[in-house]
């Protein structure tokens, strides 16, 4: 996995001009950056570039992040951890900050930025000093492409194609994703594990999700797992509902979801790597972490996973608890603060 020597002391480089998330498909990882335009209901897409969509739960924001400003540098020494406008992004925001002030870092928050366009220049500018990332959303949004779809070979590409002033920490094994996601009920009644496992059974399922996802993803489910389904449908944010009550039997959900626990579902297994890595990875100025913010942070990434992300985020989008309450919850139960 991608890390970096942190620096101290030193003045940022001169950034490189160049310019937060989601879908790699594989068939080659190249259409990455098709993929990285769909959103789900944790609270919408990063990707959207001045999206006004506000973060669930009360979480904290700074009246320079509006979308398009450019906020002062904290003064020196101070960690700025920002986030982008959407739910799950602030909630993890929330996680590194309180993760650093209990190593004793001084910490500045500018949570609910905007969209992956404004958060990169500023983390560029020093602005910002550490953002909550998805590397392979971040990888497509650079321009790079890895035909591994692992974490660790996107996030070797990352570290090729991130300017020297911007680095990759440790990424978490939790990934917001795509998945096929089917009811229990089909799980049980038709033993569906993996994606492999609909083989025998697409041809009498009807497939739903985003209005993109057939033109998307129609063509590498029939040459990586030999897929034909009866039916495609648009089911945009209602795909989660409509595999529940049976009028799709398999949905294109995303991992960290709350719609997933909520309706029960069940997210098949992608053996072959269909859907490329989506970890959350934190992506700093190195100039603005030391080795003690540094550690902080991997030590997050080592106890994040997507199902322990997918709870936390149905505490803030379903439960509506403050996502600083439930960032504090997790660090405390995790060991970490």
């Amino acid at each position: 996995m991608s890390t970096f020597t942190p620096l101290s002391g030193s003045s940022a480089p001169k950034p490189a001009r160049a310019a937060v998330r989601r879908s790699a498909s594989v068939a080659a990882l190249a259409a990455l950056a098709l993929a990285a335009t769909a959103c789900s209901s944790s609270g919408g897409d990063p990707l959207g570039g001045g999206s006004s969509t506000s973060a669930a739960g009360g979480a904290s924001t700074s009246a320079a992040g509006a979308a398009g400003t450019s906020p002062a540098a904290a003064p020196g020494g101070t960690v700025v951890v920002g986030s982008a406008n959407f739910p799950e992004n602030v909630l993890l925001g929330s996680i590194y900050a309180q993760a650093l002030r209990a190593k004793g870092v001084k910490v500045e928050e500018k949570f609910n930025i905007g969209s992956r366009e404004v958060l990169y220049g500023q983390l560029q500018s020093g602005s910002l000093s550490v953002l909550p990332e998805y590397n392979g959303a971040l990888l497509a949004y650079l321009g790079g492409k890895s035909a591994d779809p692992t974490a660790a070979a996107v996030n070797a590409e990352l570290t090729k194609t991130l300017p020297a002033s911007l680095g990759i920490l440790e990424s978490s094994p939790a990934e917001d994703k795509d998945t096929l996601s089917i009811s229990q009920e089909s799980a049980d009644k038709f033993g569906l594990k993996t994606i492999a496992d609909l083989a025998a059974k697409a041809g009498e399922f009807t497939i739903g999700g985003p209005p993109e996802f057939k033109s998307r993803q129609e063509q590498p489910l029939k040459d990586v797992y030999g897929l034909t389904f009866k039916e495609w449908k648009s089911t945009g944010e209602t795909t989660a509902n409509a595999v529940k009550d049976g009028s799709i039997q398999v949905g294109n959900v995303f991992s960290t979801d709350p719609k997933i626990t909520q309706l029960k579902l069940v997210p098949l297994a992608d053996p072959k790597n269909l859907f490329g890595a989506q970890n959350v990875t934190p992506l700093v100025n190195k100039a603005k972490v030391d080795a003690t913010a540094t550690g902080a942070l991997n030590a997050v990434s080592a106890k994040l996973d997507t199902a322990g992300l997918l709870a936390l985020m149905k505490k803030v989008a379903v439960d509506k608890e403050d996502p600083s309450a439930v960032a504090k919850d997790w660090l405390k139960s995790s060991g970490l603060s």
